[in-house]
């Protein structure tokens, strides 16, 4: 599931083709808390926010050391098991 790019930076599949480089993601949180919520509208309000959920119900967002913020439509316990299987296989 990992790719690695130039440079050697591994990829994280966050669902339906899309792929994110591992070492910017900060976190990876269910949205459902009102927190989140503000979080996401912050986002939104500041152009850092990505949707890579290809229209279906958002089920994780991933923070990036960016500031930006993923949406995924993926559960956010599977994109864990993503990036820490991916870990123990590097």
């Amino acid at each position: 599931m990992s790719r690695e790019v130039a440079g050697s930076e591994e990829l994280l599949n966050i669902g339906f083709g899309n792929y994110l480089v591992r070492a910017r993601i900060v976190a990876i949180v269910s949205p459902t808390s009102q927190p989140m919520r503000r979080l996401r509208e912050d986002a939104k309000e500041h152009g850092r926010l990505l949707d890579a959920t290809q229209g279906r119900k958002t089920r994780s967002f991933i923070l990036l050391d960016s500031h930006h913020l993923v949406l995924s439509a993926i559960q956010s316990e599977t994109l864990k098991q993503r990036f820490c299987h991916e870990e123990a296989n590097d």
